[in-house]
């Protein structure tokens, strides 16, 4: 199974595309070519393929990377299903991933993230864990963006080793930012939808 991440940026037009965009793009590159596994297009919008026990800790990795802009979030859809078809471009590429992901952007409303895949009460219970989520995560400040990024692309340092990597920041203002953004709450979702997402199959 593979999920589809479809996104773009919010709010892109207050800020220049050269801010963010590299940022993006390194988060990208990470899980794959372009445009094979992954394509920008339209100025600020963006398809991503990854594994689809991956999919949610990866869309919340973007998210982070895109609020460490103040101005900017970014509204994500995933998809999960099968890849029937393999383009040279992502964009090209076909199957019920990509379906679940158009389908669910298209249907989202106020909400930043969705998840869409073929089981129903999955689909159910995630919509109801995502609502508390996004309460969290819509509202991480810049600062907390950055600290969040960092900890979900380091899992294996300590708080301390965080500071370093961030530059002068103390531990104690490390351990006060990951509680504000719900770091071990997350780390929590995350495994429990990797255990979801795994029962499927």
């Amino acid at each position: 199974m593979k999920a589809v991440i479809t996104g773009d940026i919010m709010h892109s037009r207050k800020v220049l595309s050269s801010v963010w965009l590299t940022d993006l793009k390194a988060v990208l590159k990470n899980y794959g070519n372009e445009p094979k596994d992954w394509e920008i297009y339209r100025g600020d919008s963006f398809q991503l393929l990854v594994p689809a026990e991956d999919a949610l800790e990866i869309a919340l990795l973007i998210k982070a990377t895109i609020k460490q802009h103040k101005a900017l979030d970014v509204r994500m859809a995933i998809g999960v299903g099968n890849v029937d078809y393999s383009a040279d471009k992502i964009t090209e590429s076909n199957g019920t991933a990509f379906i679940n992901s158009g389908e669910c952007f298209e249907g989202l409303k106020k909400e930043t993230l969705g998840i869409q895949t073929p089981w129903i009460e999955f689909n159910s219970t995630f919509e109801v864990i995502l609502s508390f989520m996004l309460m969290i995560v819509d509202n991480w400040t810049s600062t907390s963006a950055e600290v969040i990024k960092k900890a979900f692309e380091n899992p294996e340092i300590n708080q301390n080793q965080l500071a370093t990597v961030l530059n002068k920041k103390s531990q104690s203002s490390i351990s006060a930012s990951l509680k504000r953004a719900a770091h071990e709450e997350l780390k929590n979702m995350i495994a429990f939808y990797k255990q979801e997402i795994k029962k499927q199959w």
